[in-house]
């Protein structure tokens, strides 16, 4: 199993010392996430302070940006980590694009196909110099001069990996995407009768198996060295949960679980602004449907139990932990066996 550990967002004299210390440590890749802070600025500060671990945005949101734009990012932070950047990309939901970024919405699916599309269309112009000439219905890209084409880097091409939570975007994962990022609101029930199902079938679509895309996290990790710290974890997964179980575009999954009415309690909850009453609404039951539950001694086997089918996982652990134990844990989820 590939494993993955978040960097810091707040602080950008963090960032390259918290890079060096997960390339140390054993991680396989570290990634950004674009909550509060912009998630590409931070990885090229890693590419500084890194020779090996994968650096991947996990993820960015896509329509808010022009593809151009994107994959002059991606262009730049592939050549300069010599091959190592991983593009992650996600639509967000309606009301954000609309409210938060301002960008009309559409259908996201077929949206996000031209998008992965439209990118490598454009780095196949700047790497083979073929004229640049992507029409689709949503993005349309026929221009390009030297003056704006970076040089060639005779590298493969950056990988894309695509969040998904609906059939449609599972799909889309499966056609066009090298991997597919489920969403920390799945349960393993959901994750292996919907979203499997999905990706096959756009596997089918692009002549692919399994073994060609990889399938990355689907839940939570609570763990600690007690029982004590470890529910400590829980709580915090207990208000994530509720958090992204209020989102309508998430109720798919309360309705595989028969708890369609907890999904409603929770978005009336958050329209009245009881934000700080949502995680009460969460029992451990349920917390246990989304998350890897286990001490550092057990954390092995909670994660096979639990993840068992993916290939990758991003790792979160209780601050303080020891980088002897760090090792240890990576080194353990190493040894899982994955399809990819």
């Amino acid at each position: 199993m590939k494993v993955s550990i978040g960097l810091p967002s707040g602080d950008w004299s963090e960032v390259g010392p918290a890079a060096f210390k997960a390339e140390e440590i054993g991680f396989d890749a570290v990634s950004t996430v674009e909550l509060a802070h912009e998630p590409f600025l931070r990885l090229a500060l890693a590419t500084q302070a890194t020779e090996k671990v994968e650096l991947s945005t996990a993820i960015a949101i896509a329509f808010s940006r022009s593809p151009m734009v994107v994959a002059n990012m991606s262009w730049d932070l592939h050549a300069n980590s010599r091959g190592r950047f991983y593009l992650g990309l996600g639509s967000q939901v309606k009301g954000h694009n609309e409210r938060r970024f301002s960008v009309a919405w559409s259908a996201p699916a077929p949206r996000m196909q031209e998008y992965i599309e439209s990118l490598r269309a454009i780095w196949r112009c700047w790497q083979t110099g073929e004229k640049l000439n992507y029409v689709g219905k949503h993005y349309q890209f026929t221009l390009m001069k030297p003056e704006f084409s970076p040089p060639k880097n005779n590298l493969p091409m950056p990988p894309v990996s695509l969040a998904a939570v609906g059939p449609a975007m599972l799909r889309v994962g499966g056609r066009v995407a090298d991997g597919v990022r489920l969403h920390s609101f799945c349960t393993k029930r959901y994750m292996e009768e919907v979203c499997m199902a999905h990706i096959s079938e756009g596997l089918k679509h692009s002549d692919r198996q399994r073994k060609d895309i990889e399938i990355y996290g689907g839940g939570f990790v609570a763990t600690g060295e007690d029982e004590e710290a470890v529910a400590k974890m829980i709580d915090i997964i207990r208000y994530r949960v509720a958090f992204y179980g209020s989102t309508r575009t998430y109720f798919p999954v309360w309705e595989l679980h028969g708890l369609e009415d907890l999904g409603l309690k929770l978005h009336q909850m958050v329209a009245d602004r009881k934000w700080d009453r949502i995680a009460d609404e969460i029992s451990d039951d349920v917390v246990q449907l989304f998350a890897a539950v286990g001490t550092f001694e057990t954390l092995e086997r909670a994660i096979r139990a639990r993840f068992s089918g993916v290939d990758a996982l991003n790792l979160t652990l209780p601050v303080g932990t020891s980088d002897g134990v760090m090792r240890e844990i990576v080194q353990d989820l190493h040894r899982i066996a994955t399809p990819y």
